[in-house]
Parts: C-alpha cells; sequence; structure tokens
C-alpha cells in the first residue's frame, strides 16, 4: 500500500474535506496547492508493466513520500487537536522509515484514541491483535519491543475506521 493509498483511505474514512487536507499540510509545516492536493489523490489508470500485459498498476499523478505524509499527519493532529500549549521543539530526521508503525501513532493522538478504541477500530475490520501487539506496534522505533506494522494492519485500521466512523 503506498502512501496515496493511506492519505486517499483516510479522507475517506473519516470524511476529510479538501480544503482540511491543504490546511493539514498548511499546519504540517508545508504549502500545498489545490491542484497539488487533487494530484496527489488522483490515479492514473491504465499504467502497465511492460513484462506483463494483464497486471495494471495505480499509478497518481503525484506520489506522496514518507516525509510528506508525516508532514500531513503532523498538520491533521494540529486541526483535531489545536495548538499545543508549550510546544516540544521536533528533531527534524529527514527519513521516516516505518510509515505504517507513524500512521497509527499519529491517528491515535488526532482522534484522542485509547488502545482499547483501536482495538475495536481493528475489531471491526476483522484483526484481533493483543493489546500486547498493538503496544509494541505503537512503541519508539528503537525499543526493544518495537514492532513494525505491516501493510495488513495499516490497511485493516483503515478499514476498520471508515466502519467505525462512518456507520
Amino acid at each position: 500500500m503506498n502512501n496515496n493509498d493511506i492519505l486517499l483511505r483516510l479522507r475517506y474514512a473519516l470524511d476529510i474535506k479538501d480544503t482540511d487536507i491543504i490546511k493539514a499540510f498548511e499546519l504540517g509545516g508545508l504549502e500545498v496547492s489545490r491542484e497539488e492536493e487533487r494530484a496527489m489523490l488522483t490515479k492514473v489508470h491504465d499504467q502497465v508493466f511492460e513484462e506483463d500485459d494483464s497486471f495494471e498498476k495505480n499509478v497518481y499523478e503525484k506520489m506522496i513520500n514518507n516525509k510528506l505524509l508525516d508532514t500531513f499527519l503532523n498538520g491533521f493532529i494540529i486541526l483535531k487537536r489545536g495548538e499545543p500549549k508549550n510546544p516540544v521543539p521536533q528533531p527534524k530526521n529527514g527519513e521516516v522509515k516505518h510509515i505504517n508503525n507513524v500512521l497509527l501513532k499519529k491517528v491515535k493522538i488526532a482522534l484522542a484514541l485509547t488502545s482499547d478504541d483501536m482495538l475495536d477500530i481493528l475489531a471491526r475490520a476483522g484483526v484481533y491483535p493483543s493489546k500486547g501487539e498493538l503496544g509494541a506496534i505503537l512503541r519508539k522505533e528503537g525499543h526493544r519491543n518495537f514492532k513494525p506494522c505491516g501493510d495488513k494492519y495499516a490497511r485493516n485500521f483503515l478499514k476498520g475506521l471508515a466502519l467505525y466512523y462512518r456507520d
């Protein structure tokens, strides 16, 4: 699952308007025009691999890298929770490795979800991790119990989020 799919699914699950997406990028520290936002969410169909004519690949007009998605998620937290009263300077790390872990953590923060809420959301999608597994996914990278979050968990979390908020 690529970052454009993540943004598109998050947008659908939480019914985020285009103006809110642009505002979240702005709050995260990046100016994005309406055209750029549209390009991030627009698929270019009929892209075919040369070695296999039967497989279509969904390609977006503007691909989102991990850092750009992280910027959106930071702005999304501010959009949902407001500006922090005592802002802590964030380290400027150039690379975001485990974007699925970052997605779960930051959506949890933005929506003020508890671990039980997250387990309920995942259960709606048919995935039943233990509290320990979820805790390992939400840990800081480098912690001895850190566990990378796979695409399956992230996809099912976004699916469960849609069922939870759109039901």
